[in-house]
């Protein structure tokens, strides 16, 4: 490196040092060839930003003057133009036989060649496009010295002037393939006395010397003649540039042997020339960070300075270069425009975007507008069509062959003028042809045809019922697609409200749609199209949104359900509920099975929405401060977000290497915050899921975040299972504070609306508050000595509810609970109070009524009659189960003391009490005459009490916790147990009559044959056993479950057997033989779970023996001849443990994990 330049950065070192972020710049000097990675690898390991920028100038020291070009022209690229003038004074100069003059790495040799050949000079605002430079030259390369035409072609305003001269800007290049030089020739839209006078100042400029004639050309002909001449003569093995070509005749006059360069908004221009022909197609837009680069330039900001309405202004406006010249040239006079013209970009005000003098059309709308005159007369209507279609939407040839009425070849055709001309774009995937327009043309068409748009939809849509009946839509058809997902927003534009509802409201056309596209578009359409509707169809609208929104996550998924049954579920002032009715009566007569649900009127279904974005366990979820996204993660270690009102997926990130644990949106809603068992904790841009800071300090699982309240100074809040909590700033690797004082995991934190103290509960028992500003413990309370007197029992099965969170303006909460996400309408919540049943019911059959002893969670005994909805609430008492006597006189039920209780249902009164067991009793039953009840206990007894004579003794022989039992014919009882055996008793005698040992697993269910002659058992080993009564060694063990056997049923005719697993597989088997006749399981599912499912509880077959039901996840209908599902009914929650069945098998009634009831009648 030069003395002086070395004298000026030692010299300017320290303010280099304090104020230059490092990343940025390093880009630029490693794509310059000056910067390796290993190098920068270096710098990053610096632990602060002024140690990073120290290292890196430190490099520079060792490096050459080409080093220090290319860092003072990072600093100009990145905005540091004040540093940039401190060290311009010891630029090197680098002689051009290297290569390179002193600043702009362009030799004097190049600048010469490009002045005298018109080549316009570097905008003042300019960034590289290397791809797009590097491909033109190496088609200039690929002339190879002969004759032949480079298009560099794309739509208004990408940039193609620029990249045209930049690509001539170097040394190389110039040398070796055009030592004749460069010359520049402007052309834009002529006619052919413009032309003329073209060609003829470019003869002057040839022919500076006169060498060759004095008079000017007289006509085009005479021209061209002239110019061939002038470049075989004068100017051999030089490059001409046309620069905007419109049209084919133009480039004849310049059809002369030479080697061409042009640029094109018209990719056939060149058919009408010879010669070899290469295109380059330039890109629409810039990419982001370009985007912002070109905006930082013009207001001498720095990127990272920038207002967020930058940010909006690329999105806006797809990244057009020019339009981001046209706008930062504004902005450059008007600095504080950025909302002003953000604003006229999304109001399509094009004419107050205006001239860049470095353009030539005077406004955006111009420069789009031209093109479009220049289309044939006969084909511009077709253009004006266009206008309908939406941005980001690629339609399909077949779509248009449609609306135009015309064969594939010809839409094709007349599709291809408008791409050769850049007004449309191409996507050819596959067999067939996409065509889509850019934002900027949409927007453009809308506001020139805003007076036509509704017949235009009109028009498609009526030539869609020309062509097409909804109910022969095929997912193979090349635009089936397009038509479901926008055939109603087509019909609302077309003000065909009538039409609309017709489509909208239809059961078949969301069944069709949801298989396809899932339930969110639909859900969105609602949303969307609603107050266009009147007040009678506003409110069908909403039972349609409230059915979808409540159904999505089952109808999204396969297996696909039945959308009538799900219909039917609905209340019947419902019009989802009358249509499903209406078509469900009209299947029954064909033999498909359908189910009401007839005590639905009782339950009150508070959510809003239900979706299902994880395939496993959802852990936490979060809305955004505006309330319109919700985040959420869980075990499957992907971060998701989705729209809050329609469930439509936005963002799946796969976040961590581990179980995400929690996430937590910024106050500002640009960062979502993850932590996991990973140990780590990561921000993410919460709108394109790029990551920005990862932490990693905790040294056990990380299990909350929080986000300060403030928008001004944004800190995160972490708690981990290593007993700390950390404070984190976002522009910071390290964490700001830690805080001890817990002595066991940290669970959950949340800063004070005011930001001034943190509260953070733990495992220890404890609740802390924090202050924020001094990290010091302020407050501990000792939550764990509220609940040690506590005597609430624990329940068979654990639901956590891990996580809520309230919307901005408290009208809505949600939780996350298993594998669910609920939205609730707190005014709802409010004025109801969820009464949930627990599963353990005993239920009667008897006529036409049903009724159902229950328990609920705040303890109450209550019958319910089924067919009513009346409820009788007996007692308040801790029930562990309970029971009916078969003439509804008596109420029995057992407690988790042990003690069992007979209540007198005429005089609710408890009528017998007897403390016999050790341990909660599980099951309890009377006899066939009411006289005795029978109780099983975890203590392993089973007692036997004639409560009229208060006569009782225990039987007593297995060694383990009863599982349950069944009483059978002539005073004897079938028990089976957790130790593996199933005994035989008479309940007279209290003895023993048969012990079978039947596995060596516990056995967790028997069924007993109806001819009383043989019965089964199931186990935790995964095999089911068929026995005789009369023999302790089984007929037949059954094998090829892959889980638990959790229960079996035998048909009424006995000669069938049904066994469930853990692994929702059902296997029917023939008694005599041992033999699999059907396996019965769920459908496999290529991405993702099946729509919900679980362990199967509970089996019964039909009278006939043809039909069977199950219980699991769901309630699911065999056809026992086929092994194929008849028929499922999704209940709210899952885990459903037993299904009671009428004798009839036309009644069922089941309670699931969320508490509730359901009694279902088959439809007839």
């Amino acid at each position: 490196m030069d003395a002086k330049a070395r004298n000026c950065l030692l010299q300017h070192r320290e303010a280099l040092e304090k104020d230059i972020k490092t990343s940025y710049i390093m880009d630029h000097m490693i794509s310059d060839g000056v910067l390796t990675l290993s190098e920068e690898e270096k710098v990053k390991n610096e632990p602060t930003q002024q140690h990073r920028a120290a290292m890196l100038i430190k490099m520079i020291l060792t490096k050459d003057n080409y080093s220090y070009i290319s860092f003072y022209n990072a600093l100009l690229h990145e905005g540091y133009k004040d540093l940039a003038v401190l060290l311009h004074g010891g630029l090197p100069v680098i002689s051009s036989s290297n290569g390179k003059d002193s600043v702009g790495g362009i030799t004097s040799y190049v600048r010469t060649v490009l002045c005298e050949g018109g080549v316009p000079q570097r905008p003042v605002v300019f960034v590289t496009r290397k791809k797009l430079v590097n491909a033109i030259q190496q088609k200039l390369f690929n002339l190879n010295g002969e004759p032949g035409w480079v298009s560099v072609y794309g739509m208004a305003g990408c940039g193609k002037t620029v990249l045209a001269a930049e690509a001539v800007r170097d040394h190389v290049l110039l040398e070796s393939c055009f030592p004749g030089g460069v010359h520049w020739v402007s052309v834009g839209k002529q006619d052919k006395s413009g032309l003329l006078m073209k060609l003829q100042n470019l003869c002057t400029r040839l022919d500076q010397d006169e060498s060759f004639s004095r008079r000017l050309p007289l006509n085009i002909e005479e021209a061209k003649d002239r110019l061939r001449i002038l470049m075989l003569r004068k100017h051999p093995r030089s490059l001409m540039i046309l620069d905007d070509v419109w049209d084919p005749w133009v480039l004849k006059a310049f059809d002369n042997q030479c080697q061409i360069l042009l640029t094109t908004r018209d990719k056939s221009v060149t058919d009408s020339v010879m010669g070899p022909k290469y295109v380059v197609s330039v890109e629409s837009g810039l990419g982001k960070e370009k985007g912002l680069e070109i905006l930082s330039l013009f207001v001498n900001m720095k990127k990272a300075d920038l207002p967020e309405e930058a940010h909006s202004i690329i999105k806006e406006c797809k990244g057009s270069p020019l339009v981001v010249s046209l706008i930062g040239a504004l902005l450059r006079d008007f600095p504080k425009r950025w909302e002003y013209y953000l604003r006229q970009l999304q109001n399509k005000q094009f004419k107050r975007i205006r001239k860049s003098s470095s353009y030539d059309y005077e406004a955006l709308d111009e420069a789009m507008s031209i093109s479009v005159d220049m289309l044939r007369e006969d084909i511009k209507s077709y253009y004006t069509d266009l206008s309908i279609f939406q941005k980001d939407v690629k339609v399909p040839t077949k779509v248009l062959c449609v609306l135009w009425d015309m064969e594939t070849e010809e839409v094709e055709d007349i599709l291809q003028e408008f791409v050769n001309k850049s007004l449309l774009f191409c996507d050819r995937n596959g067999k067939s042809f996409c065509y889509y327009l850019h934002d900027l043309q949409v927007d453009f068409l809308t506001e020139q045809n805003r007076s036509q748009l509704q017949d235009l939809h009109k028009k498609i849509i009526t030539q869609f019922q020309r062509h097409h009946q909804l109910h022969t839509l095929s997912p193979d058809q090349e635009d089936c697609m397009y038509w479901y997902n926008f055939l109603a927003y087509h019909m609302a534009n077309a003000n065909m409200h009538k039409e609309l509802c017709a489509l909208m409201f239809s059961l078949d056309w969301i069944k069709a749609k949801t298989e396809l596209v899932g339930p969110a578009h639909l859900i969105h359409e609602f949303v969307e199209y609603r107050d266009i509707l009147d007040e009678k169809d506003y409110a069908v609208c909403e039972n349609f949104q409230e059915f979808l929104s409540l159904n999505g996550h089952l109808l999204g998924r396969q297996p696909f359900p039945s959308i009538v049954q799900l219909g039917l579920c609905e209340p019947e002032t419902s019009e989802v509920y009358q249509q499903a009715k209406l078509q469900a009566k009209q299947e029954v007569d064909n033999g498909v099975l359908y189910l009401e649900w007839i005590n639905k009127k009782n339950i009150k279904n508070l959510s809003r929405l239900v979706v299902r974005p994880h395939t496993d366990a959802v852990y936490h979820a979060c809305f955004s401060e505006d309330g319109h996204r919700i985040a959420s993660c869980g075990p499957d270690k992907t971060l998701q977000v989705f729209k809050a009102e329609t469930g439509e997926k936005l963002l799946e990130i796969k976040a961590h290497e581990d179980e995400v644990l929690c996430c937590a949106f910024s106050t500002d809603d640009k960062f979502i915050a993850t932590c996991s068992a990973d140990k780590k904790v990561k921000i993410w841009n919460s709108v394109t899921g790029q990551l920005v800071q990862s932490y990693d300090e905790h040294s056990e699982q990380v299990n909350c975040c929080h986000f300060t309240h403030s928008r001004h100074h944004l800190l995160l809040a972490t708690g981990s299972s290593d007993c700390f909590l950390k404070l984190w700033e976002l522009d910071q690797k390290q964490c700001r504070n830690t805080m001890f004082g817990h002595t066991n995991s940290v669970n959950h934190c949340r800063f004070s609306p005011d930001d001034k103290f943190l509260a953070s509960c733990s495992d220890d028992g404890t609740l802390k508050l924090w202050d924020v500003k001094s990290a010091n413990e302020r407050k501990s309370i000792n939550v764990k000595k509220f609940f040690l007197s506590s005597e609430e029992p624990p329940e068979d099965m654990e639901v956590i509810v891990k996580c809520c969170s309230w919307s901005s303006d408290g009208s809505k909460i949600m939780v996350a609970a298993k594998n669910k996400i609920f939205l609730w309408e707190t005014e709802k919540v409010c004025e109801n109070s969820a009464i949930m049943l627990k599963q353990e019911i005993d239920v009667v059959f008897q006529e036409n009524e049903v009724m159902v002893l229950a328990v609920d969670n705040i303890r109450r005994l209550q019958l319910i009659n089924g067919k009513t909805g009346q409820i009788d609430y007996l007692t308040e008492a801790q029930v562990s189960c309970c029971c009916l006597s078969p003439n509804l006189q008596y109420v029995a039920f057992g407690g988790h003391d042990g003690a069992i209780k007979i209540l007198e249902l005429l005089n609710n009164r408890i009528f017998q009490s007897r403390n016999g067991h050790k341990n909660t009793v599980r099951h309890i039953q009377f006899t066939a005459d009411g006289k005795t009840l029978i109780s099983s206990s975890d203590d392993s007894t089973i007692q036997v009490w004639n409560w009229q004579s208060e006569e009782y003794f225990f039987l007593q022989a297995h060694q383990e916790t009863v599982k349950d039992f069944r009483l059978l014919k002539n005073s004897k009882l079938l028990s089976w147990s957790f130790d593996g055996t199933v005994k035989v008793w008479n309940v007279t005698t209290g003895r023993v009559e048969k012990d079978f040992v039947c596995h060596q697993d516990a056995v967790l269910s028997c069924d007993v044959s109806p001819d009383a002659t043989k019965f089964s058992s199931t186990s935790a080993d995964n095999t089911a056993k068929i026995w005789s009564f009369e023999l302790l060694s089984p007929l037949h063990e059954l094998k090829g479950h892959k889980g638990c056997v959790r229960c079996s049923a035998f048909s009424v005719d006995s000669t069938l057997l049904a066994t469930g697993d853990d692994n929702r597989e059902i296997r029917i088997w023939d008694v005599s033989s041992g033999a699999l006749l059907h396996l019965c399981a769920p459908i496999s599912v290529e991405e993702g779970p099946a729509t919900h499912g679980g362990w199967v509880t509970d089996l019964c077959f039909s009278p006939d023996s043809k039909m069977l039901v199950s219980a699991e996840g769901y309630l699911k209908w065999w056809n026992v001849i086929t092994g194929e599902s008849s028929q499922t009914f999704y209940t709210n929650g899952t885990n459903l443990m037993k299904i009671h069945v009428s004798p009839d098998f036309k009644t069922f009634v089941t309670v699931d994990n969320l508490g509730i009831l359901y009694i279902l009648q088959t439809l007839e």
